[in-house]
């Protein structure tokens, strides 16, 4: 369809008003750099108040048929043509958010070359279209002729487990005179496209399925298609009402990196705390000759003045010994072996948390979160009691359920678990698992998931082995959980309580596009699944039970895939590290150390302690306030701590 200048004036305001709105759920400045984008790399192609980066295909100049307006650069009337940056790039991200009008169709093509009369001659073409009511039978976010949404194989195998079948071809698009993002990267290693947070495909341009699809497609027949290592990004003019805006790029080395987002590096090495430690009752391999690591989770104390330290791995075995460089012998507190799933066949399930009782001196009682090898798709919060006669022995025979959990999947489980200052049991939930939170239960406060709890163990109410503190936020809520102290989080991984400030940390495991880390406060929406980190994802028009409250720092996938939630540091031997969270991520190995500003509520410095290499599963802290991180080990030597280099 074509616009008149008239009409179209006239829909340009019944879209952008509309679109406006959609786009509300996104915490993200209109045409700015985010502090996470500055510090990443990032540039804007577009301010909101000037085009200067850009130029008409063959042109010198933009066309008056584009226009700047209410922040976005339109199509403003017939005959604009289609647009490219003055600059060509190479290895490169975009990111960019559209608005379609209905029945409308544009592209964002890039390696565009000025060899021939149309960009699409030599450019590869990510589709912009009103899926509902356009023309192609392609769709928005889709590369012309060429890919289309993949499901990966890691969310097939969770879906498959358990009988669930989502959509084979993804959709997360918005309809038409709404806001959809689609994020763009060409490296030499891997291209990627996402729409709206959710990534669509992966490909690779030169190699031999590259060169069979467009083998198979209408550009065989161009002998420069996508042949360009490097050129223009163009916005497509295909005739329909169209804007673009919050228009950025990131250039990407040949090796795929990027700039070092941290403000700094500490002189600090990772060392192995206890480098003659044996585990009681733990080989590294099995009778059939078959590796089995150790897989630390939690590193604990009991507050009662031993010294001792307490380590639960992810096989169900709880460890105890003196706080002592030179120990040599670990005792096994606690044997869940039997009632534990096996981690090995579900990577995200096992023995996931550990917490001493504040008062343990006098109650003895400890609780363990972990995933039943009876009850297939369920974790279970228990309560055990250390011996009488042995204060380096649980009994079995003591448990009390606290807690059973149903899990829709296998994966995005959480499981940590922490007392907090008040003396209450805070329990670190994921979504229930699959992709893209298929069950839509990370904003939905009928359902545990997604959420932390708090409960009072000490307690026991109306039938169960736990008791509703009075102030929790949703107690008295006709038809939320009760248990539910913050919501709106994908996979917590790992979650602690600063001794200071009693504040309460999280790092939340992101999806596609970006991590984050959170301090949790009571009846805090944290975002999932309408966000990922400050950034809007999939589609859903569901509006949140409240506004989603902004992390404290975040990280994008190129630096890191998977964070490793840490804690505050609050010991006395590196002064350096007082009141710096310590983070890591599991994916690139990378440690950090953030500054937080007590003011403002958010991340300041970010100091680099390790540059990669290292896949932390969790951090943990003696009773004198010094932090150790764990990592899987064959040798069963996984738990390390900083040094300085000097």
């Amino acid at each position: 369809m074509m616009y008149c200048s008239r009409n179209f004036a006239f829909s340009l305001l019944g879209f952008m008003v509309f679109g406006s709105s959609a786009a509300a759920l996104a915490d993200v400045p209109l045409n700015e750099l985010t502090p996470a984008e500055k510090r990443g790399g990032w540039k804007l192609l577009f301010d909101g108040k000037s085009a200067d980066s850009w130029r008409n295909y063959r042109k010198q100049t933009l066309s008056d048929g584009w226009a700047i307006k209410d922040g976005a650069i339109t199509r403003a009337q017939n005959g604009a043509g289609d647009i490219i940056t003055k600059k060509k790039y190479g290895y490169f991200e975009l990111s960019l958010e559209y608005n379609i009008s209905t029945g409308g169709n544009s592209g964002i093509m890039f390696h565009v070359a000025e060899t021939t009369n149309d960009p699409g001659f030599s450019g590869p073409e990510v589709q912009v279209l009103d899926n509902k009511r356009g023309r192609d039978p392609q769709k928005a976010g889709w590369l012309y002729q060429l890919y289309h949404p993949v499901k990966p194989a890691w969310a097939q195998r969770f879906e498959k487990q358990v009988g669930f079948k989502s959509p084979d071809l993804d959709d997360a698009t918005r309809p038409a005179g709404q806001w959809n993002h689609v994020y763009l990267r060409i490296a030499r290693d891997q291209c990627e496209v996402a729409m709206n947070g959710v990534s669509y495909y992966y490909f690779q341009i030169g190699s031999d399925d590259w060169n069979k699809r467009v083998a198979a497609s209408k550009f065989a027949a161009f002998p420069n298609f996508g042949k360009a290592k490097e050129g223009h990004i163009c916005l497509q003019d295909h005739g329909n009402l169209v804007a673009y805006r919050n228009i950025k790029i990131r250039e990407i080395a040949a090796d795929g990196s990027i700039p070092d987002p941290s403000d700094g590096r500490l002189q600090l090495v990772g060392k192995p705390a206890f480098p003659n430690l044996k585990w009681e009752g733990w080989q590294g391999v099995t009778e059939q000759g078959k590796v089995k690591p150790l897989r630390p989770m939690t590193l604990t104390h009991a507050g009662d003045g031993s010294n001792r330290i307490f380590v639960a791995s992810q096989i169900g075995m709880v460890h105890v010994f003196p706080n002592d460089p030179d120990v040599k012998q670990a005792k096994l507190l606690l044997d869940l072996r039997s009632k534990v799933h096996d981690w090995e066949k579900d990577n995200e399930e096992g023995l996931l948390g550990f917490a001493l009782h504040p008062n343990f001196k006098k109650t003895g009682e400890l609780f363990v979160y972990y995933s039943s090898a009876a009850e297939p798709r369920t974790s279970i919060v228990s309560r055990f009691r250390v011996s009488k006669d042995n204060p380096n022995h649980a009994d079995l025979d003591s448990e009390e359920v606290v807690m059973k959990i149903p899990q829709p999947f296998s994966n995005h489980n959480g499981g940590s678990i922490a007392f907090g200052h008040d003396g209450y049991l805070y329990i670190a939930l994921g979504d229930g698992g699959g992709r893209n939170d298929p069950l839509h239960h990370a904003q939905n406060l009928k359902t545990w998931m997604g959420s932390v709890l708090r409960i009072d163990i000490d307690k026991k109410q109306d039938g169960r082995n736990y008791a509703i503190p009075a102030d929790n936020p949703f107690r008295t809520q006709k038809g939320a959980k009760p248990e539910i102290y913050a919501y709106g989080f994908r996979n917590i991984w790992r979650l602690s309580v600063d001794r200071k400030t009693g504040r309460l940390w999280v790092g939340d495991v992101g999806q596609d596009l970006w991590e984050e880390i959170n301090v949790v406060q009571s009846g805090g929406n944290y975002g999932w699944s309408i966000r990922e980190a400050n950034y809007g994802f999939g589609n859903s028009t569901a509006r949140p039970p409240k506004t989603p409250i902004e992390p404290v720092w975040v990280y994008d996938h190129r630096v890191g895939k998977s964070i490793t939630g840490g804690t505050v540091y609050r010991g006395s031997r590196l002064p350096e590290l007082t009141g710096k969270y310590l983070y890591a991520d599991f994916v690139s190995g990378k440690i950090w150390a953030l500054g937080f500003d007590e003011k403002t509520g958010r991340g300041q410095k970010n100091w680099q302690i390790v540059a990669g290499g290292i896949p932390v599963l969790a951090f943990g802290e003696d009773e004198a306030g010094e932090v150790y991180y764990m990592i899987e080990s064959a040798s069963g030597r996984g738990i390390y701590r900083f040094e300085r280099t000097e």
